[in-house]
Formats: structure tokens, sequence, C-alpha cells
């Protein structure tokens, strides 16, 4: 694919609609109040918000789950570990160059450890503990499902609502993987993609 399936939808065309679905983005973080629809001078540049903005309804039905995934149970650095292993194993450079770079600027993990993600879960830097969680990323990528004894791993560390939300965590990154190399989400000015020889087929 050369050029995008769908673009990015120029911000200076967003109605008042994609103004007002996208406020529930906003109005979802924790703490925060409802917002009024932003106008031109203060709408998100991003590219996957630009692919979103060519359907509203979509967005209000699933920024409050988005948001939930962002703000759920398990810790920054858990929920990054399994976003950017998903993200590297379905090959969704963007969600993996934004996670990365999020990651890091957070100080979730170490250059390391997100050089271990694109190894494995028997990478030498894991943790028992750390490597359940990217062995059950991989688990569940490859086979759709989790092993008995990963699941044990996994069920020793976190809670039922921490597993749910790991579980529906690495399902929906997978499913963005899919959906955003079918529409042909690129990255944008100065993201920094995979290295050179992480691609499909090598």
């Amino acid at each position: 694919m050369t050029t995008p399936r769908i673009p990015p939808r120029p911000v200076d065309d967003w109605t008042d609609e994609v103004d007002e679905a996208l406020s529930v983005l906003r109005a979802q973080a924790p703490g925060t109040q409802a917002a009024a629809p932003s106008g031109p001078a203060t709408r998100p540049r991003s590219h996957i918000l630009g692919i979103y903005a060519w359907h509203p309804d979509l967005i209000r039905g699933w920024m409050p789950f988005s948001n939930h995934l962002r703000h759920s149970t398990l810790s920054d650095r858990v929920r990054e570990i399994a976003i950017i292993r998903t993200t590297w194993l379905g090959f969704g450079e963007y969600e993996w160059a934004q996670h990365v770079r999020m990651s890091r600027a957070g100080g979730l993990l170490t250059d390391a450890e997100i050089d271990a993600l694109g190894e494995g879960p028997d990478a030498a830097e894991w943790s028992d503990a750390d490597a359940a969680a990217v062995r059950a990323v991989d688990e569940m990528c490859t086979v759709k499902n989790v092993s008995d004894e990963t699941w044990l791993a996994l069920d020793k560390q976190y809670s039922r609502e921490q597993l749910i939300d790991f579980v529906f965590t690495v399902g929906t990154y997978d499913m963005h993987c899919t959906a955003f190399n079918t529409l042909g989400l690129e990255l944008e000015p100065g993201m920094t993609g995979f290295p050179a020889g992480h691609r499909r087929g090598k």
C-alpha cells in the first residue's frame, strides 16, 4: 500500500458534529468536566483522530471505552508493556511508535525494556512477572488464547479486574493493528517507526 485507503480528514473540513463527538474524549478523562466543542484552531491534528473524524457516531461509541483502557486498573507500566508488544507482533507501527514515545517520556519503560519487547518473553531483561505478561500477549496474538500455565502466572499478580482489563487491552490493540493497517494509517512527521528490519514477511 503506497497511499492511505482512508486518509485523515483535514481539520478544516471537520463539522460541529465531529467536534462534539471528539469532546467525549476530553469529557471522559478522570477529573475533568465535559468540554465544549473545539474550533478549527484547537483541533488535534493526529492522523488517527483524522480517520475517526470521518465517522462521528463511531467516535461517540468508541471513545468512552478507549478512555477506560487508558485509565484502567492496570498500572501504566503493565498497560504499555501489553500495548507495545501487541503492536509489535501485529505490525501496528503507528500505535507502536506512539506508545514507545509515551513510555519513554513518562519513564515507564527503559530503552532496554522497549528493545526486549521486540524480542519477547524470554528476553533477559524481564522478571518472571513481566515475562508472564509478555508471554500472555504472545499467546493471545498468535493462538487467540492463553495457556493455563501462563494464566496462573498472571492470576498470581493481578486482580480479576486487572486480568479483564489486560485481556481487553491486548485484544483491542490487536484489533487496532488489523484496522489501521487495512485503512492505511500513516506515521505523522517526526514519529519514529519500526526498526528497518521489522516489516511483514521479514
